[in-house]
């Protein structure tokens, strides 16, 4: 099995910066790609930032230029730096993993798994 275990949220002031990590384990297995999602009470869950495992990056458009997305694969984790950040970020933030089978490890698989979710609240 494979577990997302998110870390880093909170309450920041307007302007300011926090980092979000979140940290794949479990069984063997090759990342396609990670990232982030959020929703705010009331709205659809939205795609906030993805990393491929060829580096390959994509943002929404309200987060590019304030937030950076970053992978370290020899820990299976993602990072979101958020700066500048809005009270319109505020949000619970999803982590999301795509994943398959580790090449010669078992029967071919691949699947969607998603963290707990981390309230970030932006706020004076």
């Amino acid at each position: 099995q494979v577990r997302l275990v998110e870390s880093g949220g909170g309450l920041v002031q307007p302007g300011g910066s926090l980092r979000l990590s979140c940290a794949a384990s479990g069984t063997l297995f090759v990342v396609n790609y990670m990232g982030w999602y959020r929703q705010a009470p009331g709205k659809e869950r939205e795609l906030v930032a993805l990393i491929t495992s060829s580096s390959s990056t994509e943002y929404a458009d309200s987060v590019k230029g304030r937030f950076t997305i970053s992978r370290d694969d020899a820990k299976n984790t993602v990072y979101l730096r958020m700066n500048a950040l809005k009270p319109e970020d505020t949000a619970a933030y999803y982590c999301i993993a795509d994943l398959q089978n580790y090449p010669g490890h078992g029967s071919p698989w691949r699947d969607t798994y998603w963290g707990q979710g981390t309230q970030v609240t932006v706020s004076s």
